[in-house]
C-alpha cells in the first residue's frame, strides 16, 4: 500500500485548481504526507491568497513565498524548511514559463532574452532547489519534476519550452547520479497535454489536446489526479529501485506512429 505518512513533500508551483502541482499535492495528502507548499510571490499578493484558499483542506505546515529567478528567496524557503521540519523527504518540482511570445511562430525567432528566462525558470530551478534539498534529506528522499513529450520530439509551437524541457530531462539524469549515494532519487513525468494556466500560453494548446484524444490509445487525455498518482508513486518506497528516468503519463500517446 501507498504511504507516506511522516514524509515531508515540499511542492512547488500550484496556481489553481487546473495546475499539475494542485493534482499531485492532493494524491500526496491522501497518502499521508505533511505538504509544504511555496507560491509565486506578486506585490498585490494575489498568487499568495489563491494558493492559500486553494490549499487549505491539505493543512500545509509550511507555506512560503518562492521566485526562483531570485536566489536569496530560494535559499530562504529551505531555511524554513530546516527550521520548521529539520529534514526533507520529497521535493516536487513543478515549476516551468516562457513568455507567450516564445510559443508561437518561428522557433528561430526566439529572443536571447526568452530563451535564457525560459531554461532559468524551466530547467536550472531544479538544480538549484536540488543543491538547497540536498543537505536536508539525511534520510534518502525523492525528487520528481514535469516535463513533455516536446522536449524529444518537435511539437508545434512549443519551441524554446522543448528546449527546456530537454535540458530538465538530461538535469534529471545528472542530479540522479550525484544524489543517488545519500539514496534520493530524482525522476520527471512526462505528462500528456492538460489545459493549465502554463500550458494555455502555448499557441494551439486545445488542437494538441483533441489530437492526442484522437491518436492515443486511450483515446483520451489525462486528469491532474493520474500524474499526482505516478507522483506519489515516485515519492513512495514502492519506487524505491527507480531513478534517473522519465515516466510516461500520456494515455500512452507517446508510443504512436502515424
Amino acid at each position: 500500500m501507498l504511504d507516506l505518512t511522516g514524509k515531508n513533500a515540499l511542492v512547488t508551483g500550484i496556481a489553481n485548481n487546473r495546475s499539475i502541482a494542485w493534482g499531485i499535492a492532493q494524491q500526496l495528502h491522501q497518502a499521508g504526507a505533511n505538504l509544504g507548499i511555496t507560491y509565486l510571490p506578486d506585490d498585490r499578493g494575489r498568487f499568495e491568497k489563491k494558493v492559500q484558499e486553494l490549499t487549505e483542506p491539505l493543512n500545509p505546515s509550511l507555506f512560503a513565498p518562492c521566485n526562483v529567478q531570485d536566489p536569496a528567496q530560494v535559499q530562504s524557503t529551505f531555511d524554513l524548511v530546516k527550521d520548521k521540519w529539520g529534514k526533507l523527504d520529497i521535493l516536487v518540482h513543478c515549476l516551468a514559463f516562457a513568455g507567450k511570445d516564445e510559443l508561437s511562430g518561428d522557433f528561430s525567432q526566439t529572443s536571447r532574452q526568452g530563451f535564457t528566462q525560459a531554461l532559468e525558470i524551466s530547467a536550472y530551478s531544479l538544480v538549484e532547489m536540488c543543491a538547497a534539498a540536498k543537505p536536508l534529506m539525511v534520510e534518502g528522499g525523492s525528487v520528481v519534476t514535469l516535463s513533455y513529450l516536446g522536449g524529444v520530439r518537435v511539437v508545434p509551437n512549443y519551441n524554446v519550452m522543448g528546449i527546456a524541457k530537454a535540458a530538465l530531462e538530461m538535469n534529471v539524469r545528472y542530479l540522479a547520479a550525484e544524489l543517488g549515494a545519500q539514496n534520493v532519487r530524482v525522476n520527471a513525468i512526462s505528462a500528456g497535454p492538460i489545459r493549465t494556466l502554463a500550458s494555455s500560453a502555448v499557441g494551439g494548446i486545445l488542437d494538441m489536446i483533441h489530437h492526442v484524444e484522437e491518436t492515443a490509445p486511450l483515446k483520451r487525455t489525462v486528469t491532474q489526479l493520474e500524474v499526482g498518482n505516478a507522483a506519489a508513486f515516485l515519492c513512495s518506497d514502492l519506487s524505491s529501485g527507480i531513478t534517473g528516468q522519465v515516466l510516461y503519463v500520456d494515455s500512452g500517446y507517446s508510443i504512436m506512429g502515424m
